[in-house]
């Protein structure tokens, strides 16, 4: 079993940054890619942003120059690092991950692992 926890959303006002940070915890062999995605009230999820485990990084166009991900491939974490927050950035944030887990020497992957979300709130 495999699992994310999301953690550093929070209410900020316009123009602040903020620093989510995703955990991937279980028996984990390996993690291929890993990405957030958002949801705002009355909306469907979107892409925010996605990295490889080589790096390579995927930004939707309203968030280029201002987000950035990244991660840290010993620890199981990726994070988004978010400035010059916008009200119209207001959603639940969630980590999403491709996983291959190992239990008793079989590998399984899961391609779709979601965390719980993290509501961000940007007032104006």
């Amino acid at each position: 079993q495999v699992q994310l926890v999301e953690s550093g959303g929070g209410l900020v006002q316009a123009g602040v940054s903020l620093r989510l940070s995703c955990v991937a915890s279980g028996s984990i062999f390996s993690i291929n890619a890993m990405g957030w995605y958002r949801q705002a009230p009355g909306k469907q999820r979107e892409l925010v942003a996605t990295i490889t485990s080589g790096g390579s990084t995927n930004y939707a166009d309203s968030v280029k120059g201002r987000f950035t991900i990244s991660r840290d491939n010993a620890r199981n974490i990726v994070y988004l690092q978010m400035n010059s927050l916008k009200p119209e950035d207001t959603a639940v944030y969630y980590c999403n991950a491709d996983i291959t887990a190992l239990a008793t020497f079989v590998r399984k992957r899961y391609p779709e692992v979601w965390g719980q979300g993290t509501l961000v709130t940007v007032s104006s």
